[in-house]
Formats: structure tokens, sequence, C-alpha cells
């Protein structure tokens, strides 16, 4: 199924607010909101998937807060706080003397269908472990697979649930993790402790467990692993890379030993004397990079994933992904993937620093000026198609008569989006522009010119070509571009010099 359907009770934690902000709020998309964020003496700001918008000019002062903080009532040792029977989660910064001077509201969101990519490996009954970066939809996968595995399979489900993140606020579980029980945290260094102590009372067939932080709690992992309990969680991490190269919590796939080869076999190997070796079997059987809502990385074995990585070759996940976009499914967020909008990267503007001109037909034009004030784009609106660079419509729209006609004319390049959103068309301009979440656009900018120039080498010549370290962010945009133009490339040695080898077909 590739269908997402989401549920938010968005209301019960915009009550909260203040009526001025929650007024303002109102004239905002909520469908596609992530929090809201309220700073003393700074705008409130209401956080979408890579935009930040004012509600006011006004700044918050503390009487704001300390409304809030009432609606609210009392927070964690973490300084956390949920709202009964939601999924919400309201934060709080203190200053030295404990006052409060920051609050982070946080949308959380009951989505089905999130977990179709993976699907096979949780059913499999093989422990596995959830990576990536935050806010990309760790936790509403969790809500899920403990649904499915409560409700379709019949199986005992036991949460382990720290700062009431996965099942909610309120001493009766959310509907959302269906038959699972829960068992609360009463703070997060006690995590360790109730995971031991659902396996020895409780007798799950299955724990879920979120944020998977410390070398105590990577250790109660493989304790529950080797009692034959199938577990499920998340750790901190983007890849299996970041894992492998993670002290506290390298345990969780193994480990990682130094060892000294004699020189017969260090040269029998090809190798170093001194080289690097899984310690241990892994505490997950598997491993997923979340890269976007609609796309992972799967290692259905850990085990020879990361014996890859430390023989410095890929460690050869598969690319799974949905073929078509859906709206917002979750409490997280996502880049603007340029795999989930189709059109090839371009690198824009491409008129000196005029700014591009972009023709909507069919579109509201309103919507597409809110997505590149958002970006903060150099490219503006024009009223006549023979004025712009680039068309955006719908994709049903693509094929009008009355478009091709245009287009003819203007021999302007047609982009097509979906559904008439906000978050769509910032995803698409985002991938035409060549926008990647906490990356300076000029270093993406250099790396598309690099991997386009490598492209029409490796055409012309028939040799692979091999490009210049980048992060990872940046790699998966480069095996996009390569994936377009027809051609195939691996990811290739160890960070930070982890790097792309484009292979001609």
């Amino acid at each position: 199924m590739n269908s997402h359907s989401a549920t938010d009770d968005l209301h019960l934690l915009t009550r909260l607010l203040p009526s001025h902000i929650k007024a303002a709020l109102a004239r905002q998309e909520p469908a596609e909101l992530l929090e809201i964020i309220l700073d003393l003496g700074r705008p409130p700001q209401a956080r979408y998937l890579h935009a930040a918008i004012d509600l006011s000019e006004h700044p918050v002062n503390r009487e704001d807060l300390g409304a809030v903080v009432r609606a609210v009532g009392e927070f964690g040792a973490d300084n956390r706080a949920g709202i009964e029977s939601t999924l919400h989660r309201v934060s709080a910064i203190r200053n030295r003397r404990g006052d409060v001077i920051g609050l982070t509201l946080r949308v959380g969101r009951a989505v089905s269908g999130t977990i179709d990519l993976i699907r096979d490996l949780i059913e499999s009954g093989k422990s596995t472990l959830l990576l990536g970066r935050p806010g990309v939809g760790k936790t509403t996968k969790l809500r899920e697979v403990a649904r499915v595995l409560a409700d379709d399979f019949g199986k005992r489900v036991v949460i382990v649930d720290t700062s009431n993140e996965i099942a909610g606020d309120g001493d009766i579980p959310h509907p959302a993790v269906g038959g699972a029980r829960r068992m609360m945290v009463a703070s997060p260094d006690r995590q360790h402790a109730v995971m031991i102590e659902a396996v020895e009372n409780h007798m799950p067939e299955v724990i879920v467990v979120d944020e998977i932080g410390t070398l105590d709690e990577a250790m109660a992992a493989r304790t529950i692993a080797e009692r034959g309990v199938q577990l499920i969680g998340t750790a901190h991490g983007n890849t299996l890379d970041n894992l492998v190269g993670n002290p506290t919590l390298s345990d969780l796939v193994g480990g990682v030993q130094t060892v000294i080869l004699g020189d017969d076999e260090a040269r029998l190997r090809g190798t170093q004397k001194t080289i690097s070796e899984r310690k241990a079997a892994p505490t997950f059987d598997a491993v997923v990079e979340i890269v976007s809502r609609r796309e992972v990385i799967a290692h259905p074995d850990a085990a020879r994933a990361v014996d890859n990585l430390l023989r410095g070759h890929p460690a050869r996940g598969v690319r799974r992904g949905l073929s078509e976009p859906d709206e917002a499914d979750g409490d997280s967020a996502a880049d603007p993937s340029p795999a989930d909008t189709g059109p090839e990267p371009r690198v824009f503007p491409a008129q000196g620093d005029r700014p591009v001109r972009v023709y909507a037909y069919a579109l509201s034009r309103d919507l597409v000026d809110r997505a590149i004030r958002d970006l903060r784009i150099q490219a503006r609106t024009v009223k006549f198609p023979d004025q712009a660079d680039l068309v955006l419509t719908l994709r049903a729209r693509e094929d009008d008569p009355k478009l091709s006609r245009l287009v003819d004319r203007s021999q302007v390049g047609v982009h097509g989006v979906k559904k008439n959103t906000t978050a769509q068309l910032r995803s698409l301009l985002a991938s035409l522009f060549n926008i990647v979440h906490g990356q300076d656009q000029a270093e993406v900018d250099d790396m598309v010119r690099e991997t386009e120039q490598a492209v029409r080498e490796v055409k012309a010549g028939g040799v692979k070509a091999e490009l210049d370290p980048r992060p990872s962010t940046l790699r998966r945009l480069q095996h996009r571009i390569v994936t377009r133009h027809g051609l195939v490339a691996e990811s290739v040695g160890v960070e930070p010099e982890r790097r792309l080898v484009i292979y001609p077909v």
C-alpha cells in the first residue's frame, strides 16, 4: 500500500497558545506543520518541512510563555510534557535559574502506511534498527510497527516509552499503537533498566524502544536480543557508517576491534598489518537508514554490511523508494528530494544574478510565491508564459493542448507537481534549485557542476569517473543526478573520504 493517512488532533495543541499567536497560526497551512517555536524576545515561528515562518512581528514575552506553561502543567525531568490522549510534545528551554525562556510545541501525528518499505524485515522477526537524522520520522514508524505486530500478527508487544514519545501522554496508550502494551520511563537515565524489566516481568515477543543513545542502553539491547526477543529500535546516527564509527553505540551492530595481523596474513589479505574487524554478532539483524519519508536504504544483513564497511567497501545497502509522493505524513521532516518530484536537477539562476522567472499554469500563483519566499531563492512569478524561464503545473495538466502551445512558443521546461500545495511546490523548487537542507548552497552548486561534468565525461569516453569526497546528504543528490542520466554509481571509501564513483553502462 502506498497511501498514507494521518490524524493529529492539532486543535488540542494549538489551544495552548495565546490567542494572538493562535490566530496568526490559523492563517497558515496546518496539515504540514511540524512545530511551533516560542523563544523569549523573538517572533513566534511555525516550522514546516524546510521553512520557518514568523507568525508575528511582535516578540514572545514572558506572559506568552507563562500562559503556555500553565496550560501544559508539569514538565518531566527531561523538560518535556505531553498532552493527554495525543502524541504532541511540549519541550522547555530554561535559564540558569530554571525559568522557562523557550518552548517547542512539536506536532505528533498518528500515521498509517509508513512502514511499507520495511514491512518484510519487520514481519520476518528480525531485530531491526532504524537510523536517520532528527525529524525524519523514526518515531512515527515505531508506532506503526508496534500496531502492526500487535494487531495484525497477534504478538505480545511492549513499548518502552521514554517521555511518552511513542504512545502519547496519559495512562492509556494512544490508539495509534494498537494493542501494544506500554511501559513508561520516569526519567531518561532509567530507560535501560525499564528495557530489562520489560523482558523479565512481562514475557514480550517484541520490544519497541526509541532513541538508544547510551552504553547502558546498548548493553540492555544486547541482553534483550540474546533472550530471543525481537527488538525494534532507533538510535542516534544518520547512517550505518556513523554508527560503526560511534564507540558508544557500535556494539548495536557488532562493535569494532583492532586486530594486528602477521606479515604473511597481511600480504594474503592485501591490507595493512593493523586492521579493524567486527567484534561480535550484531545486536540488530537488520539496519534501515531512513533517507526521507519515501526512501530508505535497507541493510537486511547487518553483519555483512558492517564487514564491508570495515574492509573499505560500500555497505551495499538496498535503496527502496515509493513511486508517488504523498502529502506530509507524520511528525517527521524530510529533505525536499529531487527523486520525489521527477525533474532532472538544474542549477538556477542561469542568467547571472537575475531572478528566475516562474509561470504557474493551473496552480495558485500565491502558493508559488509563498514557496519561493519560504526557500529564499532568487525567483519570482510572472503573469505570462513568454516571460518565464520555467513553467510549473499540475501533473494532470502537463498534456493540456493550451499549455503545449504556450511551451512550444516559449521553449521553456515544464515541471509538474501532484497536488497544488505549498509543501509540494517547495519540494519541487528545492529540487530545481538544488537546495539541500543543512548544506551551504555554494557547495551544493559546486557539487552539481562537478557531477554533471563527470557524467558527460563518462558518457563520452566510456570510462569510470571518481568524484571528490562529499557528505552523505550531497552523495545522495549525486546518486540521483547520475541515475537520471542513465548511469550507475556507488559510494566507496570511509568517511570523511567517502566519495562517488560513476560507471558507464
